[in-house]
């Protein structure tokens, strides 16, 4: 590779225990074999005579541990040439060096309309789908690499390629907990702007977002800090940034997914997005509480104030009135969209204030 800061890969396909081995904190992006790689700090007779636990090398650090559980792992691969063969596709996304421009293949302009957008948001906003589809929709045919597949399932992370041009998306996934932001997936999605951030590759947000996982166990473990990771790494983030809302954008989820206070260049909304403080359900219940409690049937009232609220609010127009949106698009105009505004902010210049350096909430 040339001079500068390059992309770090490590690929692990025997044993690794220690530090001094192998080291996450410097390695972008980690491989491991499954059934013949195995990592972890301390290993299974350590761990047995310490805690008394019986583990086996594959449960304590294997690839279906590390890519599952831990996060440690971004890949795990069936055999060492699926490995070679991830490394090879990975690198083809990444610039040679930080300094560098991403690759950019050549391309034919074609007709970009995508009409099965039109039909993937379900009728019923409860009701679930596949942001893959999504993507698959919008991105060059068979160029998405998903990164951490099986690790925090409720965010897509992946490289792609739009127009020829390598791009890095992050998407809410609602077939996964309806898509909300809890602290793996932070931790997550940051890492991967982080990465994209640092090698000049511009983002992507697909945004469908109920807010932030509610719950003792979030609470007590620091959701607070673990999701303003997110939200500082987009905040810092100098690449180009576009984010495209889908349906739900709530609450301090939907600030932190992207949105144009945090500095996003360009905010599109479909028509079936609804961008509020929350859900037209619960706010109705907090704002009209009063109102309700007093009506004679406090059921009936709670239904009207939920539609009043809805019908305000549940739709991206009065989000676009403020300056939060740029444009209110059909699904299926969202890839010929989304490549003329990439196209617009290929030369994007950002002079951040003279620092030492950033204090990520760590």
């Amino acid at each position: 590779m040339a001079s500068g800061v390059v992309p770090q890969l490590s690929a692990i396909m025997g044993p690794c225990a220690g530090g001094a081995v192998y080291s996450p904190a410097i390695t972008d992006f980690v491989l491991m074999v499954e059934n013949t790689s195995y990592m972890f700090v301390t290993g299974p007779n350590v761990v047995k005579t310490v805690t008394h636990e019986i583990v086996s090398s594959e449960e304590l650090g294997g690839a279906s541990t590390h890519s599952t559980k831990s996060g440690v792992t971004h890949f795990a691969c069936k055999n060492e040439i699926d490995a070679i063969n991830h490394i090879k596709k990975l690198l083809s996304y990444m610039p040679q060096n930080c300094e560098e421009n991403v690759p950019h293949l050549a391309y034919e302009n074609a007709n970009e309309e995508r009409p099965k957008l039109n039909e993937i948001i379900p009728e019923n906003n409860s009701q679930p789908y596949d942001i893959r589809e999504i993507i698959t929709e919008l991105v060059d045919e068979d160029t998405f690499l998903e990164v951490h597949k099986d690790f925090a399932e409720n965010i897509v992370v992946g490289f792609a390629r739009l127009a020829g041009r390598s791009i890095g998306i992050v998407a809410n996934q609602p077939a996964f907990l309806a898509g909300v932001l809890d602290i793996n997936s932070s931790i997550k999605g940051a890492r991967f702007v982080r990465f994209c951030d640092s090698f000049n590759i511009p983002l992507l947000v697909l945004e469908d977002v109920p807010g932030f996982l509610p719950g003792t166990d979030q609470e007590w473990n620091a959701i607070i800090t673990n999701g303003a990771k997110l939200l500082y790494a987009f905040c810092e983030a100098t690449v180009p940034r576009i984010t495209v809302i889908t349906r739900k954008a709530y609450g301090g989820a939907y600030d932190v997914m992207n949105s144009k206070h945090i500095g996003a260049d360009m905010n599109y909304a479909w028509p079936t997005a609804e961008i509020a403080v929350m859900g037209a359900k619960g706010a109705a219940e907090i704002i009209f509480k009063k109102e309700i409690a007093a009506a004679d049937d406090p059921n009936a009232r709670w239904l009207e104030k939920e539609k009043e609220y809805s019908d305000i609010f549940a739709n991206p127009y009065r989000a676009a009135e403020r300056g939060f949106i740029d444009e209110v698009i059909e699904p299926s105009q969202t890839r010929k969209k989304l490549i003329k505004a990439f196209k617009m902010l290929e030369n994007k210049v950002v002079n951040n204030p003279r620092k030492k350096h950033g204090n990520i909430p760590l």
